[in-house]
């Protein structure tokens, strides 16, 4: 399995906000910039994770809690339920925060 060291979310030219993934901060963050996104806001993640895993980190992590990231986010989980089912612990955890974001909401 791919494991990432790098994660955040960015806005395409075209408005749309996605996760993005990578293993080296600075050339990722040129590459989006390059392309003429906005909004882009990756972090190092002091490790490398898998994407499920990302997925779950991204969701708690306190700079991803705006609507247009949250809906970003939730949003790739969705589409790639099936994938990332593959990594069962990350798969509970980010359960686990989805329902809890339920509750709190």
């Amino acid at each position: 399995m791919i494991k990432y060291s790098v994660a955040g979310t960015s806005m395409s030219p075209d408005g749309e906000v996605k996760i993005r993934f990578a293993n080296d901060f600075v050339d990722r963050f040129k590459q989006l910039l390059r392309k003429g996104h906005t909004r882009v806001n990756l972090i190092d993640l002091g490790g490398n994770y898998t994407k499920a895993e990302i997925v779950a980190i991204l969701m708690e992590h306190p700079e991803f809690q705006n609507v247009n990231d949250e809906i970003a986010i939730t949003n790739y989980f969705a589409r790639n339920r099936n994938s990332l089912e593959q990594d069962h612990f990350a798969h509970k955890a980010i359960e686990a925060a989805i329902k809890y974001r339920k509750e709190k909401a």
